[in-house]
């Protein structure tokens, strides 16, 4: 099947929620590192990264060789939670990556693959744990939910309704640090959802490093199965009094309701990840590129007025774009508006595919594995600013 031939029939056959199979037109063949090559032979940077999920980027050695060793020793690829030494090596390495004291006492629990189960397996956690049916409050990363939050605890303090917990994402380090303290002082448990900042994205291996949090649960998907489908739980073991000890010294108990829990290939995988990044010490490398790639971003902000705002930290960056109140743009999925779409689409024509972030898709996402060389993000910027530049002038047109 040739290229145009299978994006001609991608809408036709495949649900129109594939939001991505629309706005980038592209059928990788082959994949090494930060390369994707199309079937019409274009190579491109890929800095998306899988949404994250590829902490070093597409099939690295060390995860194809620990995929292979599971294949080829014959062992059951789908156990369940039964223990088994694929199990016990994700577990031990997992629990040597995080905060002393977050491992201290730290129990996991396995569910199913996304980062939805595991929000859903924390929740059912904390609901059992303090008794409270509700389900735990949301603290929007965005800030548009902050009064609802803080509010919520405030009243809580003063006698209201308690949740059955807090859920944040440790992308405000003062925020974070606030919550905690209101939290532990009203006994309610913290839930850092690190889904996206996990595994050294932000420069730290764990996001709330940066603020010195132990939260009392933590919640990791994506890049903790080393580009294959996995997400877990890591959570106080007071949280959880009924538990079975693995051989590796931690407490793994499985959410009942998920069937699609311990896969051995992405334990092994993730295993493989978690060690490679902590032996040749990615975060540190992600945090010097990070800066610098910032610094860069910083610098085409001042070229370029339609570009509102940078932000970022780690290799987990974005470009907040002006919406100059243009219609759809053409190729994008319906209601996809502005000039960040438009840059993404001018970056694809030259080679570097990128997402879109923000309650409107205003921003441009960066998100490079941690394996990118100082040449790969040179092209990725330049590249960028040309992108920029490009869709800037269309519509100034």
């Amino acid at each position: 099947m040739t290229l145009t031939e299978s994006v001609r029939r991608q809408p036709l056959r495949e649900a129109s929620a594939r939001t991505y199979a629309r706005a980038l037109p592209i059928v990788p063949v082959r994949a090494r590192g930060m390369t994707v090559e199309g079937a019409d032979g274009r190579r491109y940077l890929d800095c998306l990264s899988g949404d994250g999920a590829l902490a070093l980027g597409h099939n690295h050695p060390v995860v194809l060789a620990a995929v292979r060793e599971v294949l080829d020793s014959g062992a059951p690829i789908g156990v369940l939670d039964l223990s088994t030494p694929v199990e016990e090596r994700f577990v031990a390495e997992l629990l040597a990556t995080l905060p002393p004291e977050q491992a201290r006492g730290a129990q996991v629990r396995l569910c199913g693959p996304t980062a939805a189960d595991a929000l859903a397996t924390a929740s059912r956690l904390v609901q059992e744990a303090t008794g409270v049916a509700g389900p735990p409050a949301s603290a929007d990363p965005s800030g548009e939910g902050r009064e609802g939050v803080e509010g919520l605890l405030e009243r809580c303090g003063a006698g209201g309704p308690r949740p059955a917990a807090v859920v944040a994402e440790p992308l405000d380090d003062v925020r974070l640090r606030g919550l905690r303290e209101t939290t532990r002082a009203l006994g309610v448990p913290l839930i850092v959802d690190e889904t996206v900042t996990g595994v050294g994205r932000t420069g730290a291996f764990w996001a709330v490093e940066h603020s010195g949090v132990t939260p009392d649960v933590m919640v990791l998907a994506k890049a903790i199965g080393g580009s294959l489908p996995l997400a877990v739980v890591v959570h106080r073991a007071d949280l959880s009094p009924a538990a079975t000890h693995s051989a590796a010294g931690s407490a793994v108990r499985a959410a009942p309701a998920d069937e699609a829990r311990g896969n051995q290939l992405a334990m092994a995988a993730g295993a493989a990840t978690l060690a490679h990044v902590r032996e040749h010490r990615l975060a540190e490398r992600a945090a010097v590129v990070g800066e610098r790639m910032l610094a860069r971003l910083c610098d085409l902000a001042t070229r370029f007025p339609c570009v509102s705002g940078v932000r970022g930290r780690g290799l987990m960056l974005g470009l907040d774009f002006t919406d100059p109140g243009h219609s759809s743009v053409p190729g994008e999925p319906r209601g996809v508006r502005g000039l960040a779409a438009a840059v993404r689409r001018e970056c694809l024509r030259r080679g570097l595919i990128v997402g879109l972030g923000g309650p409107r898709a205003e921003a441009v996402r960066l998100l490079p594995p941690l394996t990118v060389s100082d040449e790969q993000a040179d092209a990725v910027l330049e590249r960028l600013a040309d992108a920029v530049g490009a869709a800037a002038d269309t519509a100034r047109s």
